[in-house]
């Protein structure tokens, strides 16, 4: 038991440089706290008592503001970070040393009955506001960047940005930062190729010359303008 904690804490302590003590996560972290919790009710449920298992999980989101359904499966070294709005629904499934931020959503997606929220493979990371929702699955060492909105499969290895999610491959085995911000964007990067073709085709067209004559007759008129209201002015 003793050990399993030690290494619950350990794990927190790697991967936040703002923990100074395994005293100060045992005592002050909310999502250290918001876990032990979903560990006891957990086991509440699995033993047959469904109303203290939720009673258990239900006193937990008061205090920590962190939503974890006792039926979820979860793995070892979950990181919650800051932790505020973070909801994980009753049928997800989480594996080992996965990472979430504040207000990530692991829901589900209407009523449908069985497996209805996301499974996270192990080394997962879910960036601040991300939404991950349905019967996904999240392959590991795979990033979710933040504000992302994931509606199918991400595969290992890659990363998912945009409304809905885009997947970005990425190379190596583990994404060694917690960078939720400098990630590739597949939508920029398409609209600086379409940018592109589109000077590429007015160029072709000598529309280019047009538009650069309208815009230089545009600024000659405000400087005219520019020039009576000066004189006016003075006057």
């Amino acid at each position: 038991m003793f050990d399993k904690l030690k290494a619950e804490i350990d794990s927190i302590m790697d991967r936040d440089p703002a923990a100074r003590s395994r005293l100060e996560v045992y005592l002050l972290y909310s999502g250290f706290k918001a876990v032990r919790s979903y560990r006891r009710a957990h086991r509440l449920l699995q033993k047959g008592h469904p109303f203290l298992a939720r009673w258990v999980s239900q006193r937990a989101r008061h205090k920590t503001g962190i939503e974890i359904h006792p039926g979820a499966t979860i793995g070892s070294g979950l990181f919650i970070d800051h932790g505020m709005g973070v909801v994980i629904g009753e049928t997800t499934e989480i594996g080992d040393n996965c990472t979430l931020y504040q207000g990530v959503t692991l829901g589900g997606t209407g009523k449908d009955k069985g497996k209805r929220h996301p499974t996270l493979g192990n080394n997962v990371l879910v960036g601040s506001g991300a939404k991950v929702l349905g019967p996904v699955k999240i392959g590991d060492n795979a990033r979710v960047a933040a504000g992302a909105v994931v509606l199918s499969d991400v595969p290992p290895n890659a990363t998912a940005v945009g409304v809905p999610a885009r997947v970005v491959r990425i190379n190596g085995v583990r994404p060694n930062n917690l960078d939720q911000i400098h990630v590739t964007d597949p939508v920029a990067q398409e609209l600086c190729r379409m940018n592109g073709m589109l000077y590429n085709m007015q160029k072709a067209l000598g529309i280019r010359h047009a538009q650069e004559a309208t815009e230089y007759e545009t600024e000659q008129d405000q400087k005219i303008q520019s020039q009576n209201h000066q004189e006016e002015s003075r006057k």
